[in-house]
């Protein structure tokens, strides 16, 4: 397959929303990722514990550099000690691929 075309469908897949069954078997490859939500606001979620406010809001700030090369960006909430991270797939009506790996990613940066 021309490589253009294999970059094209690999884009494709991870546009697309996943069935039930995917999304169960992607979550279970991630660490204290829950499902979050309901029809077209089901989302996987994950809450980050801090020491301090400082702290989770250099972490948010990491999140949104990801965010930013992924070209997907989540939706993020910080409070004082913690900041909780949500990836949904607005354009695709549900959860991607493409939420499952932007999920790892934000799990590396604490590793």
């Amino acid at each position: 397959m021309r490589p253009d075309l294999e970059q094209n469908q690999t884009q494709a897949l991870a546009k697309r929303a996943l069935t039930a069954t995917e999304i169960v078997a992607n979550l279970a490859q991630l660490e204290s990722w829950r499902l979050s939500g309901d029809g077209p606001e089901l989302a996987i979620e994950k809450r980050f514990d801090f020491p301090d406010f400082q702290q989770a809001m250099s972490f948010a700030n990491a999140v949104a550099y990801v965010a930013q090369r992924q070209n997907h960006h989540p939706e993020l909430a910080v409070a004082y000690r913690h900041c909780t991270v949500r990836w949904r797939s607005h354009d695709a009506g549900g959860i991607t691929r493409a939420d499952f790996e932007c999920a790892a990613q934000v799990d590396a940066l604490l590793r």
